[in-house]
């Protein structure tokens, strides 16, 4: 043709509003021939190469239409389309034959977008078949298709409606829980991490028993993914060694990351059985505690850094400070929890509270954070700044009740006790903490007696215009 085409008579737009799929403008004609032609690959495959094992290359034309239903799959009524065709079975049977990685991942993709829809996750999680395959799957060594598989699965679980359908199947099949495991100890693929680290946090924060299973099973990890058919029995991972080895690769590359796996570890120390995986192995506590430790004096709230980094990074400092208080009070005999060896931590939680102080001042009261817009200060003070008060002041008391005039003098020596944080600590200590600031007043005027009387002179003065 020489010319445009002409205009769609009334009869043509009437046959495309036959073809398309709801309100859109996606054909259901195509989605036909798509599928079909996604199947017959497979089993043309599958004929083809049975023993081959050279990953099949995935058709160029096949690929970039499959990766058009895998866009269009996040419109709710293209999903609901699928869901009709049978699509959930259609992708079962091409997932169970598919020797090639990119056409699984696609497919997983695809079902994971459609269980964003609680009518079409409803459907997807009904199916026995697939939901077998997809926690066989978590022993996958390709990490695109273990990101799409762990994405669907977070998905699903995150439904209400067929949450407890998941929950089930997971704790009757034990080797999920080693291949995610195996994932959090050896992957370095960040995005993988994240999504296994949100996946893991999600289960233990729906289903304790789930968690306390899962903290109970085994101490070293494998080498290689674990599946039940193996018939001779490979080593169980260590949970949190796991949780360690995946935020170490996440600690500079993904602040969320980062926050997502504390968190795990602090939902872990929440039960007896939590706590004492850890602080029972001497190895696995002082491991934890050093990378804790670490955190808190290296990375986290440094002294350069502006007051407002408590509101950037308080739900981690929350986690963080959560597990080392747990740690410091049911362990106090181990090496790690010394107080002459932490003695820094006085510095880190001081400066803290410091910074809270400052960044919880009204606007009124001429104080906020450098570079902090304005806030409608109306509304109830930030439910997360108090709580990374509460954790850090019991953290801080617990500490200041077992110093020692020795370790008073080194404190103040290397700058971690000052008169003006140790009165903005001492303020947010009392009175609920008395009985610690008063220990630690006692040890500080055999220690220091001139900073002693002026820290009770301070004090005296604050209770009095309070």
């Amino acid at each position: 043709m020489d010319r445009n085409p002409s205009p769609p008579t009334s009869d043509d737009e009437e046959g495309q509003a036959e073809d398309s799929i709801g309100s859109t403008v996606y054909s259901k004609h195509w989605f036909f021939s798509t599928l079909t032609r996604l199947i017959e690959l497979v089993t043309e495959k599958e004929g083809s190469q049975p023993d081959d094992e050279t990953e099949p290359e995935l058709d160029e034309d096949i690929e970039n239409d499959i990766c058009k239903v895998w866009d269009m799959s996040m419109n709710e009524e293209v999903a609901l389309f699928l869901k009709e065709f049978k699509a959930p079975d259609i992708f079962l049977g091409v997932i169970s034959k598919s020797k090639c990685n990119r056409l699984t991942e696609i497919c997983v993709g695809i079902l994971g977008n459609m269980a964003c829809f609680q009518e079409t996750c409803i459907a997807i999680s009904n199916n026995e078949d697939l939901g077998e395959i997809l926690l066989l799957m978590m022993c996958d060594t390709d990490p695109p298709t273990l990101l799409e598989t762990t994405r669907l699965l977070l998905t699903c679980i995150s439904q209400v409606d067929v949450m407890s359908l998941w929950l089930e199947r997971i704790k009757k099949r034990p080797t999920v829980r080693d291949n995610l495991c195996f994932i959090m100890s050896s992957s370095t693929n960040g995005d993988l991490l994240v999504k296994v680290g949100e996946l893991v946090d999600k289960l233990f924060d729906v289903d304790e028993d789930l968690m306390i299973n899962w903290v109970k099973a085994g101490s070293q990890p494998p080498s290689t993914p674990v599946t039940d058919s193996e018939e001779e029995k490979t080593a169980v991972p260590g949970l949190v060694p796991s949780l360690l080895e995946a935020a170490k690769q996440l600690k500079y590359d993904s602040p969320e990351g980062l926050d997502v796996y504390m968190h795990i570890l602090q939902l872990v120390t929440t039960v007896d059985e939590g706590i004492q995986s850890i602080v029972q192995s001497p190895e696995d506590g002082q491991q934890t505690w050093q990378f804790l430790y670490d955190l808190m004096c290296r990375d986290l709230c440094q002294p350069d850094d502006p007051p407002l980094i408590v509101q950037e990074q308080k739900t981690v400092l929350c986690s963080v400070l959560a597990v080392m208080s747990v740690m410091f009070t049911s362990q106090t005999e181990q090496e790690y929890t010394r107080i002459r060896k932490n003695l820094s931590l006085i510095g880190a939680l001081t400066r803290i509270l410091e910074n809270l102080v400052i960044c919880q001042k009204k606007p009124q009261d001429g104080a906020r954070c450098d570079g902090e817009e304005p806030q409608d200060t109306g509304s109830q003070e930030d439910f997360h700044l108090q709580i990374l008060k509460d954790v850090c002041c019991e953290f801080l008391s617990n500490i200041l009740s077992q110093l020692s005039k020795e370790n008073i003098l080194e404190a103040i020596k290397n700058g971690d006790i000052t008169e003006g944080r140790s009165l903005c600590a001492l303020q947010s200590l009392l009175p609920l903490y008395a009985t610690s600031v008063n220990s630690f007043m006692v040890v500080l005027g055999e220690a220091d007696q001139t900073l002693s009387e002026t820290l009770k002179k301070d004090i005296k003065a604050l209770i009095e215009d309070s």
